[in-house]
């Protein structure tokens, strides 16, 4: 699962407060983790909001070269993203914002550092 993609399924309502705590939580720890599987040079953010279909997280990556990548995540009634979710969220995220820097890179340019 690479590029932009939707993760879980859009029919929930308003978040309680306890749900958005701890959907903050879970999206958290997934920003945290992609933050360790990539160089500090990725800018990782996330983000709540809603629409008319309802809640939906979203954790981005920002590559030093190429386009933003990022995940959704909309909760169908229960809002914690369990520990496996997490993980393979943000281990795909990460794989994802490596290959942008690698597709926007061909081998006629220059490197970005040395």
């Amino acid at each position: 699962m690479y590029g932009n993609s939707p993760i879980g399924d859009e029919s929930v309502g308003e978040l309680t407060p306890e749900e958005r705590k701890s959907l903050r939580d879970g999206l958290s720890s997934v920003a945290s983790r992609t933050r360790e599987l990539l160089p500090g040079e990725f800018v990782v953010g996330s983000e709540i909001s809603y629409s008319s279909n309802g809640p939906r997280a979203t954790v981005a990556v920002q590559p030093p070269v190429g386009h933003v990548v990022s995940a959704d995540y909309s909760p169908d009634g229960n809002v914690d993203i369990s520990p496996d979710e997490r993980e393979d969220i943000a281990t795909e995220l990460a794989a994802s914002a490596a290959l942008q820097v690698k597709s926007a890179m061909s081998d006629e340019n220059a490197p970005v550092a040395k």
